[in-house]
């Protein structure tokens, strides 16, 4: 029968692979049949050493999603999900030069090619999934356009 790591040590086993809001740290350790006393005292103790910290876990985050390309949007709701506070998520993102109107006609032209499409159901569909995708809708509208009528600000 293998023996139950203490709180501390499962963190760390944890943190090893990858790092971790507070949120999602929790979450696993108590999924791990670990008390709550136990896991805030452990993640406590994990963030004065920094071995848990949520900015950091924000920024990793928002550069990893930026590799898919996910637009602003659909970040931000990931982070707060992870249980990231909104102006910690809002803070890493904007800290991220991204140029999420090139991001979003990345995306359109890896997914529907480069040709500019004029038929209505089509671009809907486009927009659809730009819009599911995290873009807002200059963004969108920036992405469906051609790159000669470019009407970017």
């Amino acid at each position: 029968m293998k023996e139950q790591l203490s709180t501390l040590d499962q963190a760390l086993s944890l943190l090893s692979y990858r790092e971790h809001s507070s949120k999602e740290l929790a979450n696993k350790l108590k999924s791990k049949g670990h008390s709550e006393e136990e896991i805030c005292t452990t993640i406590e103790k994990l963030k004065e050493i920094n071995y848990l910290n949520d900015k950091r876990f924000a920024e990793i985050f928002v550069r990893s999603r930026l590799s898919k390309p996910l637009g602003a949007n659909r970040i931000l709701q990931e982070l707060t999900q992870k249980g990231i506070s909104s102006s910690l998520a809002k803070e890493a993102i904007a800290n991220e030069d991204a140029d999420w109107f090139e991001l979003a006609r990345q995306l359109k032209e890896r997914r529907f090619g480069e040709d500019v499409t004029k038929d209505f159901k089509e671009k809907a569909k486009q927009s659809r999934y730009l819009q599911y995708r995290g873009f807002d809708f200059e963004q969108i509208k920036y992405a469906l356009s051609s790159k000669e009528d470019d009407n970017r600000y």
